[in-house]
């Protein structure tokens, strides 16, 4: 009966937009491919991260009894959010993007922002502590999905539909940069390239930008000695193996034991103090490890078809706020995913991206898992992916 209703409109800023049409489901391999990635995702934490946890916290479960906290309140939050129609979102969105610009900032003032690793990235909140560079990204794209729809006839010129969204994507980078955390500026600024393209920005443009980017990415590599070493120690980490080659030596001393079964679940021998935080960042060697050539390819079959899925939502989405919103959070999530596995495998220097829904985090985990609840919201309006 819902397709037989007049259409309604909704208001986006000055915008005003068709109410879509609402199927009747999700798209249930979506969430299924979300709900199996996550499960596998927790024990892997547990696996990965029981020995440093008895050994700091006497207690193995610790980072588990955490992840499943985290993972249980993102579920929830993700079918609260699945139930939400995706477009009410864009009617707040400049309310979250200035909420998470002030925590942004504030995470760079002394004594608020908590100092780990050498970056001021996490903001303490009673016993937890939040990231507020993991929040920026899904409200950035929330912000510049409705400013693109509403000056879409404008994003082939240059300093009237261009330029303005890029001001903006440049201002938060570099925030981001003050803190610093070169991995998550990547994968922000990827993100938002990828929706000025999804929104029909010129490719010349995109070339122009390119050449300034080389060109900053290297300034921004020499100022900091850190991410040089970091260069010279993805070239050779032999020349250095107990010190800036060390992380990389030890994921691929995981990952050359594991060979075709791997060597069971558990029974890593990395984790056991020589690959630093396995339950971070690296956790896709402790993977490849234990699950073998077979389990780590199994598990890169669920992340593309989550992908798949998700772009099947995009592509299937009944308007270009929907597409734009799809395009962005699969986009977010995929280039997570190549960058955290090409470090783990030795491909591209060290970053510091986590996995998402493997990576052991609160802010990470929570915000991936609201992100995917909106995808499933815009899937209940693609029913043509109930039938691919």
């Amino acid at each position: 009966m819902d397709s037989l209703k007049a259409p309604k409109l909704y208001d986006l800023g000055a915008l005003l937009v068709v109410q879509p049409t609402k199927g009747k489901q999700i798209d249930w391999v979506l969430f299924f491919s979300i709900i199996t990635i996550l499960s596998i995702g927790t024990m892997m934490v547990y696996s990965a991260s029981s020995i440093w946890a008895e050994y700091k916290f006497d207690d193995s479960f610790y980072f588990v009894k955490r992840q499943l906290l985290f993972a249980s309140v993102g579920v929830i939050l993700m079918l609260f959010i699945a139930n939400i129609p995706y477009y009410k979102w864009l009617n707040y969105r400049k309310i979250i993007f200035f909420i998470c610009l002030g925590l942004l900032i504030a995470v760079l003032v002394p004594g608020v922002g908590l100092v780990r690793g050498g970056a001021r990235s996490w903001i303490g909140v009673g016993a937890f502590s939040i990231q507020p560079a993991e929040f920026i990204k899904l409200a950035m794209i929330l912000f510049l999905t409705g400013f693109l729809v509403k000056h879409q006839h404008k994003i082939q010129k240059f300093k009237q539909g261009f330029l303005p969204p890029l001001a903006i994507i440049f201002l938060l980078f570099g925030l981001i940069m003050l803190q610093p955390d070169l991995g998550t500026g990547m994968v922000f600024v990827l993100t938002c390239f990828l929706l000025l393209f999804t929104a029909g920005a010129r490719i010349k443009h995109f070339f122009l930008l390119g050449l300034t980017g080389v060109i900053g990415f290297v300034l921004l590599i020499a100022s900091a000695p850190y991410r040089i070493n970091r260069i010279t120690a993805f070239l050779d980490p032999w020349q250095d193996p107990l010190g800036n080659g060390f992380q990389i030596i030890q994921s691929l001393y995981a990952i050359g034991p594991g060979g075709l079964l791997g060597v069971g679940f558990g029974n890593s021998l990395q984790k056991y103090f020589y690959l630093p935080e396995p339950h971070n960042d690296f956790i896709f060697a402790i993977v490849a490890e234990e699950l073998g050539f077979i389990g780590s390819t199994m598990i890169l079959g669920l992340f593309f078809l989550f992908v798949w899925r998700g772009m099947l939502t995009a592509i299937y989405a009944p308007d270009l706020s929907a597409k734009l919103l799809a395009v962005g959070i699969v986009g977010m999530l995929t280039i997570q995913i190549m960058i955290n596995i090409s470090v783990v495998i030795g491909l591209i220097p060290v970053t510091g991206i986590t996995l998402p829904f493997f990576s052991y985090g609160g802010s990470s985990l929570t915000i991936t898992l609201c992100s995917v609840g909106i995808l499933l919201n815009i899937s209940k309006y693609s029913q043509q992916t109930s039938s691919v």
